[in-house]
């Protein structure tokens, strides 16, 4: 690095194109990271500013590759650029990875496994009986981040309650499964489904009967999953 005193009127910081140099206290810097070229090329530019008073091109640092200086080097740049060396390795490595086993797959005629934790389209399920496993309690929608749970409620006879809207807006949902942690019977929960593209906006508000239908098509999955993954929860 080589350093001079500061030229009249230099700011702090000159920037030019991809190139920055300053002064800091009483000396003028240039840092090695800047692209100098030794032809000088540059040093016209520069002098508008005065950033290289009393320097020559010479003392321009460089970055680029020097060109080899010994016959060894010559003949094997040389041979680099007569022979295109870098294009065969590049073709080799293509057939290389051309016949290793593919990592890919032919989505959709082809589907690999997916895991018991993906998180996918929502459902509502029910007990054995029938019955909603839904207590009400909306916990779902309290912890939601994303504001997508929407709950009403009514008591029933016997001083339970019941959902009588549960509507989740599945353009603003996020798919943390954080409804699905807080829910404690395990009613609203993300299943194993990620097919469920629409044509409309409306299609993708789901009311309480499409979770339930959700819950009802993907039962014996969800409970494998769940079942699963007992043990860390």
């Amino acid at each position: 690095m080589m350093s001079q005193a500061a030229p009249a009127g230099a700011q702090k910081a000159d920037v030019i194109g991809d190139m920055w140099c300053g002064y800091r206290g009483e000396d003028w810097y240039y840092p090695r990271q800047a692209i100098w070229h030794s032809t000088g090329t540059l040093q016209p530019l520069l002098k508008g500013i005065g950033g290289t008073a009393g320097l020559s091109s010479k003392e321009f640092v460089t970055s680029q590759r020097e060109a080899p200086r010994d016959l060894a080097g010559v003949l094997d740049e040389s041979s680099q650029t007569l022979f295109l060396t870098e294009l065969w390795r590049g073709l080799a490595m293509t057939l290389k990875v051309f016949f290793e086993p593919k990592v890919t797959i032919n989505y959709p005629f082809e589907k690999t496994t997916i895991s018991p934790r993906f998180r996918g389209e929502h459902a509502l399920r029910r007990y054995p009986t029938g019955e909603e496993r839904c207590i009400a309690c909306k916990l779902c929608e309290a912890i939601c981040p994303a504001q997508a749970i929407t709950i009403e409620t009514e008591e029933r006879e016997d001083g339970s309650r019941r959902t009588t809207r549960y509507d989740i807006d599945m353009t603003k949902c996020i798919y943390c499964g954080f409804c699905q942690e807080a829910c404690p019977v395990d009613a609203i929960v993300e299943g194993p489904n990620f097919e469920y593209t629409t044509e409309s906006h409306e299609e993708l508000l789901y009311d309480k009967q499409k979770l339930l239908a959700n819950g009802d098509r993907w039962e014996v999955e969800i409970a494998n999953n769940l079942r699963s993954e007992s043990q860390y929860r």
